[in-house]
């Protein structure tokens, strides 16, 4: 069997990009960090890829709040490159700045459902210890999961709010949620969202 070609995308401020790489690695596929300036140089490179990660971390210092300018950096340097990925089958995942950047794309959750991520409930920024579990069959990063997860966070904006979260509960496009204490005020202890197609 071929091992995939996976595409890391790191930007100034990311820094979980080593541990995607690992984790791509012990599953199977061949990892290739590239930071997110050096993939706009040649954007139909993500063509050769069948799985792209945007590593988390603190993107641009999150100088205009979580995921914000890489989500502009993305959007103007890969935009077009990123959504044909999707259409074209690459299954893509976003990792803390990663899945803040997917969300305020637009790439998730799509199908005319509107979500943000919002501060933190509380307001505190929040960094420990939290257990997840997969709760959708769609998702083909989450199907197959059967057990709890201990994950790490670290955020101030990790509160998940949409306009619809009975439709996506209703579509199996809930892929974690929170089994520990909510640590954010997520709706639904929602911790993860995969769009329509699961990917």
């Amino acid at each position: 069997m071929t091992r995939p070609d996976a595409l890391v995308i790191a930007a100034p401020g990311t820094n979980r990009d080593g541990d995607v790489g690992f984790a791509l690695e012990r599953a199977g596929a061949r990892p290739h960090t590239m930071l997110l300036n050096d993939c706009a140089h040649d954007a139909a490179r993500i063509d050769n890829f069948g799985i792209v990660v945007l590593a988390g971390g603190f993107s641009y210092a999150d100088a205009l709040g979580a995921g914000r300018l890489f989500a502009l950096e993305v959007d103007h340097a890969l935009g077009e490159s990123l959504h044909r990925a999707v259409q074209s089958g690459a299954v893509v995942l976003g990792i803390c700045n990663g899945f803040q950047t997917l969300v305020r794309l637009g790439l998730l959750p799509g199908n005319d459902i509107q979500a943000a991520l919002a501060h933190n409930a509380d307001g505190v920024f929040v960094c420990e210890w939290v257990r997840i579990r997969a709760t959708s069959s769609l998702c083909v990063w989450t199907k197959d999961l059967d057990t709890e997860i201990d994950c790490p966070i670290a955020h101030g904006e990790g509160r998940f709010v949409t306009d619809d979260l009975a439709t996506l509960e209703q579509h199996d496009r809930i892929a974690l949620r929170y089994s520990s204490p909510n640590p954010n005020g997520s709706m639904g202890d929602v911790a993860g969202i995969c769009d329509a197609t699961g990917r």
